[in-house]
């Protein structure tokens, strides 16, 4: 029998890596025991398995205590609790980051994507992360409160300090042996010092987005002014995450797939009026951007794991579980698991994703809030992208595996891009757009 931390080694070692290598062979085990610590963890393996347990009610489960790791950063925001509380706010932020309520802002979501674009064909280079993550940023604003609420400066200052703190509540979340006393001084100034600024870009969202439909429904809950804070934070960072990350790879994939980048163009002028906007009845119906964002979700999804702990005794997927038994259910190990895709490292755009094996954004009723506007905005990205930009150069390809931290981290990776054929000159328009930015 394995000892308690027999796998902590292996998994800080490469996470990615060893996910696949626990979950994809697990024999009949539908949960696969994982050595991580003293409490009892398990590696949920069978997709089919995943829905029924997200459904249970939290009579059975709860978000449990790797999650709250996150707590000092996002405090007890809706990321973090349970039960009605969850709910209640969950609600009053769902309406608005529905699809459907989303939509209407395409123009406007289209106008930001167009303007960092223009910036960039200006400085030709750049790392698709550095810029997707504070355009992610923006975008969420746009989404949430139907405007650009935060100027560029503090869309950096906020990447930033997340940046600063993510690897050390990364590393807090597996750890075998206490942090030093002197580091954890270190990490909690850190820490301090990042919550400092994010909360000052947040108070800037408040003072701009404050008739807003939005901050109306968050203000109408009687939230304290920290939880107040604190949820407005959560969403800024659960954009920059969820579709920063996504949407560097997306660019990415645009620039090294051979003809991709004519395809989606020629999608985007299908979708567009004679006001040179995209029109949001469209978008459903265009092949090869919708595609592209799936299979970049699937390759790397930005949420690489998350996990339910039990809140009793209970029999699931074949085992008695004690009360407080951890369960670790991965996306990575799903998308990349040869038992549900061909070839699962490839990149293809023949594939179904309709499988229980496909989760980019969890799924049941703690799916994430934001998936609607974060899909919206990744194949809004690829048509704007697509219809005025020509991709020079890539650099390195293939590029590294991500990073696993908190969240799924793309490498460094340079990109050249210059104005189509149509655009060989930046005209009056483009230049306006890029000042804007």
């Amino acid at each position: 029998m394995k000892h308690w931390f027999a796998d902590v080694s292996a998994f800080r070692r490469d996470p990615l890596k060893f996910l696949v290598t626990q979950g994809s062979n697990p024999g009949n085990d539908q949960l696969v025991p994982l050595a991580l610590g003293p409490r009892p963890t398990f590696l949920v393996t069978d997709a089919d398995l995943v829905r029924p347990m997200l459904k249970l009610t939290e009579d059975f489960v709860e978000k449990g205590r790797l999650l709250h790791t996150l707590q000092p950063i996002v405090g007890w925001s809706m990321l973090i609790l349970n039960g009605d509380e969850h709910r209640r706010r969950r609600g009053a932020v769902h309406k608005h980051l529905a699809r459907g309520a989303a939509e209407r802002l395409v123009p406007q979501m289209s106008a930001q994507i167009r303007a960092v674009a223009a910036r960039l064909a200006r400085e030709r280079d750049f790392n698709p992360h550095r810029v997707t993550a504070p355009l992610a940023i923006r975008m969420m604003t746009v989404a949430v409160f139907g405007q650009q609420v935060l100027s560029r400066g503090d869309e950096v200052a906020l990447v930033d300090a997340i940046n600063t703190v993510e690897d050390d509540i990364a590393d807090q979340m597996f750890r075998v042996m206490p942090v030093m006393p002197w580091e954890r001084y270190r990490r909690r100034r850190r820490r301090q010092r990042a919550k400092a600024e994010m909360l000052r870009v947040v108070d800037q969202v408040r003072h701009r987005g404050a008739a807003t439909a939005a901050l109306r429904s968050l203000e109408e809950l009687n939230l304290s002014e920290v939880d107040l804070r604190d949820e407005i934070l959560t969403l800024l960072i659960a954009g920059h995450h969820t579709t920063g990350s996504t949407a560097a790879w997306l660019l990415y994939h645009l620039a090294i797939e051979p003809g991709l980048i004519e395809k989606i163009a020629e999608e985007a002028v299908q979708a567009t009026n004679a006001e040179g906007e995209i029109v949001a009845s469209k978008l459903k119906d265009l092949h090869y951007s919708q595609t592209l964002m799936h299979e970049v979700l699937r390759l790397y999804p930005a949420g690489w794991w998350f996990s339910r702990e039990t809140v009793r005794p209970m029999e699931f997927g074949g085992r008695k579980l004690k009360k407080g038994t951890s369960l670790i259910v991965s996306p990575w190990h799903f998308h990349h698991d040869p038992r549900y895709w061909d070839a699962p490292n490839e990149f293809r755009l023949d594939r179904s994703y309709t499988s229980n094996a496909y989760i980019p954004f969890g799924g049941g009723p703690r799916a994430c809030v934001g998936m609607g506007v974060a899909m919206l905005e990744l194949q809004l990205m690829a048509l704007e992208f697509a219809s005025s930009y020509v991709f020079e150069r890539v650099d390195p390809v293939p590029a590294p595996w991500p990073k696993a931290s908190v969240t799924l981290l793309p490498p460094p990776i340079q990109i050249s891009i210059r104005p189509a054929s149509r655009h060989s000159e930046p005209d009056e328009t483009l230049a306006a757009a890029a000042s804007a930015a």
